[in-house]
């Protein structure tokens, strides 16, 4: 998806979440300082030719979901790709699966995630304004290549493709690169992982936004998208049609 496109979608986000935007810049400004001289200024040229015209298999963490069954996938000249969200990256190095992709705001397991970029994923490290601390820990520490994306308008070595939470961010960014199709692992909008009330509550609301923006994803988009269901089945996602009065003055 365009920014153009994506960033009345990011309105809505902010508008209800109260995400100051001078936030947003500040982490942003800083991951580009973090990164190192070898990241590329165009982030999408480097990632486009991993994604583009395959199958692209978007694991997530959703709870006793496991690693995406690769070997249930038809056979095909191009195998599929695989982009773990974040905390996914464990579960899929502990299956032994080195994702093709690592979509990250450094809020999960880290290590594992720096262990996937030593083995040759490459690592999309996304600054957002709560996250700065994160970023100061983490980003010099990855050996690998990574890019940067953030929230705000793309610039030389941020890019921003649509995605709200690491999951339906990795889509969108799927979406954007020319994926053939998008099957989502792992999904689960309505349970997530046992922690402090608040929090859970805050993550329980941003799981509602993936949701949607899933769904305006499959509506808009080129490719299409399904959740993989442990049986083995392809369900196509259901999709949404965006709607232009929740649109909000952001930027």
């Amino acid at each position: 998806m365009e920014y153009i496109e994506w960033a009345p979608r990011f309105d809505r986000i902010r508008s209800e979440f109260g995400f100051p935007f001078e936030r947003e810049v500040a982490a942003a400004d800083l991951l580009d300082s973090l990164l190192p001289p070898t990241a590329p200024v165009d982030p999408l040229r480097v990632l486009r030719p991993l994604l583009e015209g395959r199958t692209v298999v978007v694991v997530g963490l959703a709870p006793r979901s496991g690693p995406a069954p690769l070997w249930q996938l038809p056979s095909s000249p191009r195998s599929p790709a695989l982009i773990a969200a974040d905390g996914a990256t464990a579960t899929c190095l502990d299956a032994g699966l080195v994702p093709t992709i690592v979509v990250t705001d450094l809020d999960g397991p880290v290590p594992a995630e720096i262990a996937a970029n030593r083995r040759g994923s490459v690592v999309v490290l996304h600054a957002h304004g709560d996250n700065r601390p994160a970023l100061e820990e983490w980003v010099g520490q990855f050996p690998g290549p990574v890019v940067g994306s953030w929230a705000g308008p793309p610039r030389p070595r941020l890019l921003n493709v649509g995605g709200f939470t690491d999951g339906d961010r990795s889509a969108y960014l799927a979406e954007h690169l020319g994926a053939e199709r998008i099957l989502l692992w792992g999904f689960d909008f309505e349970r997530t992982a046992a922690t402090d009330p608040a929090a859970h509550q805050v993550k329980l609301e941003k799981l509602k936004w993936a949701e949607l923006l899933l769904g305006e994803l499959a509506h808009d988009g080129r490719s299409p998208i399904f959740r993989w269901r442990p049986d083995g089945s392809l369900v196509p996602y259901p999709p949404v049609k965006y709607d232009e009065s929740t649109r909000y003055t952001t930027f």
